[in-house]
């Protein structure tokens, strides 16, 4: 007997929202430096599988038709080769000390369709210069893009499923195990606080608890195990991950800066217990939230943990004179030149147009 399955297709939208932070300090140096018309790029960041950037003209773009004089301007652009017709909404904000949107500087763009490489959407009329340089933000301005890329799918059902598969819910699961400690056979004393865990649990995600505690470390399996260098918010950061395979769900919406900075602890943490997942996703959060108060400290972290991406990233933002003579008179400045001089010495050499590095090698010599 044939047994007829009828099969319908159905057209989903999904949304993938993305924010980037683009801090711009010496607001008023900028200003100067770049001529009506003229632009600074941000880094690059993904989102929807897409690379973007920004444009920020701090005298305004005056070759669009409905700029007004006296405003700057900031622009959206797609920034991947061979992508084509892209549907996008975003929103840009300009932020306030304490890295919430000032309500009366968010502007949102309904989807639109970025067709190609190269092609922009904005604002050219985004704030108004004397608003800015009258304001708190004075010489210190952090402009935030959340990017929702629009993505349309197609899925088969089937009228006679009798069965439904929910999904997987063992992150869930496991996270409970952490929270009730049932089962815990391994404690942790870390800055003051006890933390309980399960062996099996850690030496599966991680080679390094493997080592340990399947190793030296279990002869002592009686008294709670002493972690230095890591603070006890890290930690717990840490076992969620390993757990769940995700961080913690934060309180507000987009990074701030103690967020950033968490992360980079984070990022040390899953390097010393070699959980690359976490280590790229930390990596992943500091790329995209480079700014003067963060990059020396980024790009010795990125020297001492190998992470080539984000020294990319810093490396990028430092091409800029006003950032790169910014850093130097920043705190982490001194730290990096002590700890990291040939990550400096590269720096440079990517900075220096060739012919002086060439010219430079003939005066070493001579």
């Amino acid at each position: 007997m044939d047994e007829r399955r009828m099969v319908t297709s159905a057209i989903v939208a999904e949304e993938e929202t993305r924010t980037h932070v683009i801090k711009i300090d010496r607001y008023s140096t900028i200003k100067e430096l770049l001529k009506v018309g003229k632009y600074t790029t941000s880094i690059p960041f993904i989102a929807g599988d897409h690379n973007w950037v920004v444009r920020y003209f701090p005298n305004g773009n005056t070759y669009a038709d409905n700029y007004a004089p006296g405003h700057v301007s900031v622009y959206l652009v797609l920034d991947s080769a061979g992508a084509k017709d892209v549907k996008a909404k975003f929103t840009f904000s300009v932020l306030d000390k304490g890295g919430e949107p000032v309500p009366s500087y968010i502007k949102t763009v309904t989807p639109h369709i970025f067709p190609s490489k190269g092609s922009d959407w904005g604002f050219a009329n985004f704030i108004k210069q004397k608003d800015l340089e009258g304001s708190v933000h004075l010489n210190s301005l952090r402009i935030r893009c959340d990017v929702t890329i629009v993505k349309i799918r197609s899925e088969e059902t089937h009228t006679n499923q009798f069965v439904v598969v929910p999904p997987s819910n063992l992150h869930r699961q496991l996270g409970d195990l952490l929270k009730s400690k049932d089962g815990a056979d391994v404690a942790f004393r870390v800055g003051g606080e006890i933390f309980s865990a399960h062996r099996s649990v850690l030496a599966a995600r991680s080679p390094v608890f493997k080592a340990e505690l399947f190793g030296t470390m279990r002869e002592r399996a009686g008294d709670p195990i002493e972690i230095h260098d890591i603070e006890a918010d890290v930690f717990k950061s840490l076992l969620h991950f390993i757990y769940t395979d995700s961080l913690p769900e934060s309180t507000h919406q987009g990074a701030t800066q103690e967020d950033v900075v968490t992360a980079s602890h984070l990022l040390v943490a899953a390097d010393r217990y070699d959980i690359e997942r976490l280590k790229l996703i930390c990596e992943d959060k500091l790329c995209n939230h480079i700014d003067l108060n963060m990059v020396a400290t980024s790009l010795a972290l990125a020297e001492q943990h190998n992470c080539h991406g984000l020294k990319e990233a810093c490396f990028g933002f430092l091409a800029s004179p006003s950032n790169l003579e910014a850093m130097i008179g920043s705190d982490g400045y001194q730290h990096l030149k002590s700890s990291c001089p040939s990550t400096l010495k590269e720096l440079i050499a990517r900075l220096l147009p060739a012919e002086l590095m060439a010219a430079k090698d003939i005066v070493r010599s001579i």
